[in-house]
């Protein structure tokens, strides 16, 4: 199982947030170039980069930096966050990352299928975020009746292989993941399954290695909180 340390960006600082809300944020840095370098050092696999003023705002103001990240470490890149059009997941790839993360617009109809022709399935992922198995958009502040796991269905189909999935209740709360949503997710859809929300230590890694079907897991404020080990590739050896 491949691991993603996050760097979530707002305002060119590195946060994070309780349960995505932006009134609840806390400033770990005010160097993401220095904090990406980092862990690449401790054993990251990917950097999964998260752009909070692309997602609440719909305009990004850390593009400068993204590219910074990218250009800086060896592993690869991906980064997510106000995704919405052509131009947005364009700009996004022109930073360096690998990939890029399509949220709220990837429940619209028809749109997945129009990036992947556009940009390439191995270019793009699918970030699911779910309250209560429903689909959360617009930086989680809108709750659709689409199911998670609907969705996860249609982007499959598209051809995009790559689906990010995140219970909102426990990110950023340090209680776990949710194990059982996470495997209903990977026994019923066809992917690679990166898990998100709720690490709180190497434990919760371990258990989510365990689950088939799960290609990689997104560590947050477990990280940057020192609830992880120096070197991370020690977790699942």
């Amino acid at each position: 199982m491949l691991l993603y340390p996050a760097i979530d960006l707002m305002d060119g600082q590195v946060v994070r947030l309780e349960r995505g809300l932006a009134a609840k944020k806390t400033v770990y840095s005010d160097d993401p170039v220095a904090m990406a370098l980092k862990w690449e050092a401790a054993g990251a696999d990917w950097i999964h980069l998260v752009d909070l003023d692309a997602a609440f705002e719909g305009k990004s103001r850390n593009l400068d930096v993204i590219r910074a990240i990218a250009k800086a470490v060896s592993v690869p890149c991906e980064l997510g966050g106000g995704m919405r059009d052509a131009g947005s997941i364009e700009a996004g790839l022109e930073t360096g990352v690998r990939r890029v993360i399509i949220g709220t617009r990837a429940a619209e109809p028809g749109f997945l299928a129009e990036a992947a022709g556009a940009f390439g399935p191995s270019r793009l992922a699918v970030g699911i975020d779910a309250k209560m198995g429903k689909v959360a958009v617009k930086g989680w502040v809108e709750t659709m009746e689409m199911t998670a796991l609907d969705l996860a269905r249609e982007a499959v189909n598209t051809g995009i292989r790559t689906i990010i999935y995140t219970d909102i209740a426990t990110d950023g709360m340090l209680q776990g993941p949710n194990l059982a949503a996470m495997r209903e997710m990977a026994l019923t859809v066809p992917c690679d399954l990166i898990a998100s929300g709720g690490v709180s230590g190497p434990e919760d890694i371990r258990q989510l290695s365990m689950v088939p079907g799960i290609h990689g897991a997104i560590i947050g404020r477990a990280l940057y909180e020192g609830r992880m080990p120096e070197d991370l590739r020690t977790i699942l050896n």
